[in-house]
């Protein structure tokens, strides 16, 4: 799996928080709960009213408010009350956020099955992200039995309705014949939906196709295209990808300085092959000047995040160096760790 190309599956979560919607009521408070034009507060008070006298708008509202601490101290747990309050009387919105709350355990115990309970009523009621959510929760089998085929079903709801994830998830399936006949044209076709939304991983995926000759006719400079496109929304396996491709001049003009700026960018993220041939781009001088002591620090780190083999590469780069210059790589590849490892925290 993890070599040049690698297709992951791609399991995101996503939460449905979009902005509270208008109703239309004679009352005064709740009409307020709908005026954006209102402070926060102010729009607190008057959905919290409407709310509580049994408007689900409102209580969806209510608990929109809560959970991003609009007008009010941020409330997970009273964000989950009033999502429960609308989600029961049938609000679309609040059944999703209720059941990512659920799912993630945010402001309730964390349980798969109550999560697909609440995602499966949305997406009867044709909620697309529920859709999208309750494939992964079939795919991933939590809460309910894992099934490969139902999850397919979900995720072809969602991708028909034009949710890239669920496109995108969904090319997966047709890539691996998880739930559905292998099929790498029909793959293609829904990366390629995906891709033109803005979903990098389908567009990486797309670009691998494109690269490997499956379900589409092989074509580097479209997988560079692609490649390109993912590497700009910084996914690291497509920036690996595209300086490969810049180094070896496959559907681009060969220019190893733009090749070093890919690998430094997939490098910083923490992929390892990315780190291992920057340093062999600081060890040759291709794309950068040569420098050994930088050549040291890439391959340390990169024997640190994958292969412990690429270790030896850098002992070999080590005898040709002073031993003050290896301290100093070392050195650099302490900095960078700690940086890297502070920046997660």
């Amino acid at each position: 799996m993890k070599f040049i190309f690698w297709f992951p599956v791609s399991i995101v979560l996503l939460w449905v928080c979009a902005a509270p919607y208008s109703v239309a009521a004679e009352d005064v408070e709740v009409a307020n709960c709908f005026k954006t034009d209102l402070v926060p507060a102010t729009r607190f008070v008057a959905c919290r009213v409407a709310a509580e006298a049994g408007h689900a708008d409102a209580q969806y509202s209510l608990g929109y408010m809560y959970s991003m601490g609009e007008g009010v101290p941020q409330d997970y747990a009273e964000a989950a009350v009033w999502y429960h309050r609308a989600a029961e009387q049938g609000d679309t919105s609040a059944q999703v956020n209720l059941g990512y709350m659920y799912d993630v355990g945010q402001g309730v115990a964390q349980d798969y099955a109550e999560a697909a309970v609440w995602y499966r009523r949305a997406a009867e009621r044709g909620d697309a992200q529920a859709q999208s959510n309750l494939g992964i929760i079939y795919y991933m089998g939590q809460g309910v039995a894992q099934d490969y085929a139902e999850a397919a079903v979900w995720y072809r709801r969602a991708a028909e309705q034009g949710d890239a994830q669920a496109q995108s998830n969904l090319g997966v399936m047709y890539y691996r014949g998880e739930g559905v006949a292998q099929d790498y044209a029909e793959a293609a076709v829904w990366y390629r939906r995906a891709a033109e939304r803005g979903d990098a991983e389908a567009q990486f995926n797309l670009g691998v196709m494109y690269y490997k000759d499956e379900g589409v006719a092989q074509d580097y400079a479209e997988a560079a295209v692609w490649y390109r496109r993912a590497a700009e929304a910084g996914h690291a396996n497509a920036q690996f990808n595209l300086g490969y491709m810049y180094n070896t001049g496959e559907g681009v003009a060969q220019d190893h300085t733009e090749a070093a700026v890919w690998y430094r960018r997939a490098a910083e993220a923490g992929h390892a092959r990315a780190q291992s041939s920057l340093g062999v781009m600081y060890y040759k001088g291709e794309g950068v000047p040569q420098d050994y002591i930088l050549a040291y620090m890439w391959f340390n780190l990169a024997g640190a995040n994958g292969p412990k083999k690429l270790l030896e590469v850098r002992d070999l780069v080590a005898k040709e160096m002073s031993p003050a210059q290896v301290a100093e790589a070392q050195h650099l590849s302490q900095q960078w760790t700690a940086t890297h490892r502070a920046g997660t925290e």
